[in-house]
């Protein structure tokens, strides 16, 4: 329980982070960086999800003695 709270922090933190920067990215007109960024957060956090839902498998496999 405690691990998903973390990992909710994290990705929060991480959402604020990218916000920042693609705001001042499309302030001072470099629009193409903007969408970079929002897409390498994009993967940052889909990659610490899947990492959850590896471990979550893992786990059933090991209830289920698959």
């Amino acid at each position: 329980m405690i691990m998903d709270v973390d990992l909710i922090f994290k990705i929060a933190g991480l959402g604020i982070l990218v916000a920042i920067i693609h705001t001042l990215l499309d302030k001072f007109g470099k629009e193409e960086y903007a969408y970079i960024v929002t897409l390498v957060g994009l993967v940052f956090a889909f990659g610490m999800v899947v990492n959850l839902v590896s471990k979550l498998f893992d786990n059933l496999k090991i209830l289920f003695r698959l």
